[in-house]
């Protein structure tokens, strides 16, 4: 019988252990699994995955590298189910790779979109988790992982909006500690603009953000994140300028992705390039058509809801009813949209809205549904008081105030609803539309002077805060209705300079011009009166309202 000696017996045991125990703390495979990662082939939409070109460095296996670079270029541009499909990818590749899981949690994140679902906020913990537990990571990967991490630790009892200020605080240290990481540059200018404070007009967090980004650009022209993210920064009617040149680079960047080229439309929108916007959603709205088609899912996809909107506010800024009303036919023939969430509402409840109220057809405003839609609107109060607040709008201008009180009693209800969220934002969206309702009530009732106050506040109230990043514009802006109201009651020169007012901050809305060339023409300045009515004429070459053929003869003064 063969003898072996006990110490050998014990080194070949360790030995054998240690086999079975990977190097670097590998996940188990029941770990990965229980992530239920989305898989499968990257859909690549209007060109063969060309998404840019982003250069976060990984200390995992090179052979997954290029698949790496690619989940972080997808994650620049929000293409988040694809980011997370590629990051699978690199975990299936190499299981031990902690900046895969960073990926995934960060593909959960949607910095700039609603916050994370419950299944998300899940799925982010249990990736950073996963990160936490391998040790073969870099101090500059642990760097990263601890960011996100900030994110998501706590998250059951912690607000999305402290979580997203804790996050942007640990990027800000990751930067200074790694100055020389763009990636890093690129995440943290992300980080300042979903930390901003939407009613902080001297726009802080935004600046800082832009000087970071410009500073990137010029080394690194094909990264998407770098001019993404200067679009985002300077989505502001104020700054917008400043971000017209990435606005017109990012869809060639990206020209694979649904939402770049969506992206440059939100600064078409802030300086009135309607052709360029209507371009830039064509494209998005046709990629993401395609999108939806290439996954399968047997339904519309979001992005694509959310073009349609971008796309018919453009058409009635240039008085293209025609082309407006085509996409809302086309809107009604969906019936089912994945995922249906706070984007889709918003257009399902926005497009019909804004066709109605941009031309004044009151009647049919009042009597606006939006029932038969994929939407369940009791998850969804602001997008739901949009419907109430042009049947408010469209009752009390036809004289029905019982039906118009009856609207306003609904949206104050709503803006409760979301008090009780803790929705501050959105809550006083809502309080723009109840004061604007309720300057109107006043208005019909006879008390001029009440009606005049309650506009005043509510265009005040609008011009505290920006608004949301899923919008192109608000559905009728509080300052322009204040024009209307004071054109009632032939204060002519107090609306033409709520007008002007108006296209400082919505610059060539349809409406705005015409309202103040119309005001312009009664306080005796033909000059003026001229010059709005030739902007308007310019931009709305072929259009059959009548403002047009007005503005014509308002144009030959």
């Amino acid at each position: 019988m063969l003898r072996i000696p006990f110490y050998s017996l014990t080194i070949f045991l360790l030995g054998l252990s240690s086999c079975r125990q990977p190097k670097g703390n590998i996940p188990s495979s029941t770990d990965i699994d229980a992530l239920t990662l989305k898989k499968g082939k990257i859909i690549s939409c209007g060109a063969d995955q060309q998404f840019g070109l982003a250069n976060l460095e990984m200390s995992c296996d090179k052979r997954s590298l290029a698949d790496f670079r690619l989940a972080v270029s997808l994650l620049h541009s929000f293409e988040y189910d694809e980011a997370e499909k590629a990051f699978a990818k690199v975990i299936d590749e190499t299981p031990g790779c902690s900046m895969a899981y960073w990926g995934v949690a960060m593909s959960n994140f949607h910095a700039l979109w609603a916050p994370p679902a419950i299944a998300e906020l899940k799925k982010g913990s249990k990736a950073i988790e996963i990160a936490n537990s391998i040790t073969n990571k870099t101090s500059r990967e642990q760097a990263y992982i601890k960011a996100i991490d900030a994110y998501y630790a706590g998250w059951e009892t912690v607000s999305h909006k402290e979580r997203c200020k804790r996050y942007a605080d640990a990027m800000e240290k990751l930067h200074a500690a790694y100055p020389s990481d763009k990636e890093a540059a690129a995440f943290y200018a992300l980080s300042l603009v979903a930390a901003a404070d939407p009613s902080d007009k001297t726009y802080t967090n935004q600046l800082k953000a832009g000087t970071i980004l410009s500073a990137l650009y010029p080394g690194q022209p094909d990264h998407p994140g770098i001019v993404h993210y200067i679009i985002h920064t300077y989505d502001y009617p104020e700054i917008a300028q400043h971000a017209l040149t990435a606005a017109r680079k990012y869809a060639g960047i990206a020209p694979s992705s649904a939402h770049a080229l969506h992206m440059p439309s939100h600064i078409f929108t802030r300086l009135g390039l309607w052709d360029e916007c209507i371009r830039s959603n064509q494209e998005s709205v046709s990629s993401a058509q395609c999108y939806a088609e290439e996954t399968k899912i047997g339904k519309h996809w979001d992005e694509e809801l959310h073009g349609l909107d971008y796309l018919v506010y453009a058409y009635l800024q240039k008085g293209d009813n025609d082309a407006a009303n085509r996409q809302l036919q086309y809107l009604n023939t969906i019936k089912e949209v994945k995922p249906t969430n706070f984007k889709v509402a918003y257009s399902f409840a926005a497009i019909p809205a804004r066709i109605l109220l941009e031309n004044k057809d009151w009647k049919a405003a009042a009597q606006l549904l939006n029932t038969q839609t994929p939407v369940n609107w009791k998850e969804y109060p602001w997008q739901e008081s949009i419907t109430h607040f042009s049947r408010l709008l469209g009752a009390a201008h036809t004289r029905d105030l019982a039906s118009a009180t009856k609207e306003l009693q609904i949206l104050k209800a709503l803006r409760d609803t979301l008090l009780r969220q803790n929705d501050s934002y959105k809550a006083q969206q809502v309080d723009v539309q109840i004061l604007t309702g309720e300057a109107w009530i006043e208005f019909q009732s006879g008390k001029k002077d009440t009606a005049l106050k309650r506009m005043i506040q509510a265009a005040d109230l609008e011009d505290k805060t920006e608004k949301h990043p899923v919008t192109p514009g608000e559905i009728l802006p509080a300052r322009e209705l204040l024009g209307d109201l004071l054109m009632e009651m032939n204060r002519y020169t107090e609306a033409l300079s709520a007008y002007e007012r108006s296209l400082k901050k919505n610059p060539a809305r349809f409406n705005s011009l015409y309202g103040a060339a119309l005001a312009a023409s009664k306080t005796g300045n033909p000059e003026r009166a001229a010059s709005f009515a030739r902007d308007l004429i310019n931009q709305s070459p072929g259009s059959k309202r009548a403002e047009v053929l007005l503005a014509r003869d308002l144009s030959r003064n």
